[in-house]
């Protein structure tokens, strides 16, 4: 992509590639959504927007490095998927630890939150190298486009599991730490063999 010009396609090639980055922020919204069945659209949309923001901020800084300091980010970039392992897996243990009264839910913390949106969002860093030959303006409007797919997406993992999470309250907790553990355990699997 030569100038700043945006096109139909570049739309659209922009919105599938937030709708493939934004399915680890689904899975996550998913569980935050069972495990606090009660969230309110003001939380919900705070939590879609911490992972529509890690989302957009990830390529941005992968296209920067790519730039900037190819060499640094070509190193890290074996390491990417055992953060996001070890990140979600700290999150999802502590979600299976967790002890709570029966009908208490389990809100996440601040803390955790930028915690998940880190985690589900550390492998977009490498989508610098395939938008490295946009211009400054487009790589801008392609992460902006992704962050608004990856909080739509996530509005309706939130709106999902907050409704799947009242039938499922007594394993709410559970079932979000397994499904975040799994998503870790995708990213690394995915990472190491293929």
């Amino acid at each position: 992509m030569e100038t700043d010009t945006i096109s139909m396609l570049f739309v659209f090639n922009s919105i599938l590639l937030g709708a493939g980055l934004a399915m680890d922020a689904f899975s996550v919204s998913l569980a935050d959504g069972l495990n606090e069945t009660h969230m309110t659209k003001r939380r919900m949309t705070a939590i879609a927007g911490t992972f529509a923001f890690f989302q957009a901020l990830m390529p941005l800084l992968g296209w920067l490095a790519v730039h900037t300091i190819l060499q640094v980010f070509s190193a890290l970039q074996n390491v990417i998927p055992w953060i996001a392992f070890f990140l979600l897996g700290y999150i999802g243990i502590n979600m299976w630890t967790e002890k709570n009264e029966a009908g208490e839910e389990q809100r996440v913390s601040g803390g955790g939150l930028l915690l998940q949106g880190i985690a589900t969002s550390i492998d977009a860093l490498s989508v610098g190298f395939t938008i490295a030959e946009y211009p400054p303006f487009s790589a801008l409007v392609c992460a902006l486009i992704i962050a608004a797919v990856t909080f739509v997406i996530c509005m309706g993992g939130l709106y999902l599991g907050r409704k799947t999470g009242t039938k499922l309250a007594d394993k709410a907790n559970k079932l979000g730490g397994t499904i975040l553990i799994l998503i870790g355990l995708e990213i690394l699997l995915k990472h190491l063999f293929f």
